[in-house]
């Protein structure tokens, strides 16, 4: 037998973790939008001055859970729940 090659292990930082008041279990399997094109969302909220936590890619399926003044908290097939902007969403 050949020898396997491995790759190098590494160690993800902190923030690789999902804060646990943002993932949902289970997760929604209804959705009520879904992402009109590429769009960045946040843990805590909107917050132009800090940068995103990550973004959904365009159609992304997702649940409006809360509308606010500070924009839409969703949750996707994930269970992921988080903030976006509501203009960047398109009703299913």
């Amino acid at each position: 037998m050949e020898k396997m090659l491995r790759p190098q292990a590494t160690v993800l930082p902190d923030s690789a973790q999902l804060p646990d008041r943002n993932v949902l279990n289970p997760p929604p399997n209804q959705f009520t939008h879904e992402i009109a094109a590429e769009q960045p969302y946040y843990y805590m909220g909107i917050d132009q001055a800090a940068a995103p936590e990550g973004a959904f890619a365009p159609g992304t399926k997702v649940t409006l859970l809360r509308q606010d003044d500070a924009g839409c908290w969703v949750a996707d097939g994930r269970g992921l729940y988080v903030a976006t902007a509501c203009s960047g969403l398109r009703l299913l």
